[in-house]
């Protein structure tokens, strides 16, 4: 989930945008992703990228089966996770 692995390069396939179920995104800058790649230069005002938190906003809400923020509260929870999970939650 990275930007730099979702977005296209030339005629090649972006594998990572079908693994997120973002293929159908025509426009790289309409991508959501969900790992950090590392650091960004400033790219301008919030409005130029607040497609991209109300996209992570409404991922999350579809993991917790949340149609509402409110819904989002009341069904969130905390996991505990094995060391191998959170070694594979990491960007790798």
């Amino acid at each position: 989930g990275s930007l730099g692995a979702m977005q296209s390069r030339g005629q090649g396939k972006s594998y990572s945008k079908d693994r997120y179920f973002q293929a159908e995104v025509a426009s790289d800058d309409k991508l959501v992703p969900e790992g950090i790649e590392g650091q960004v230069p400033y790219r301008g005002p919030l409005a130029n990228v607040l497609h991209q938190l109300v996209g992570g906003l409404r991922q999350t809400m579809g993991y917790v089966g949340a149609a509402t923020i409110a819904e989002m509260e009341t069904k969130g929870r905390f996991v505990r996770i094995t060391s191998a999970g959170l070694k594979e939650s990491h960007p790798h």
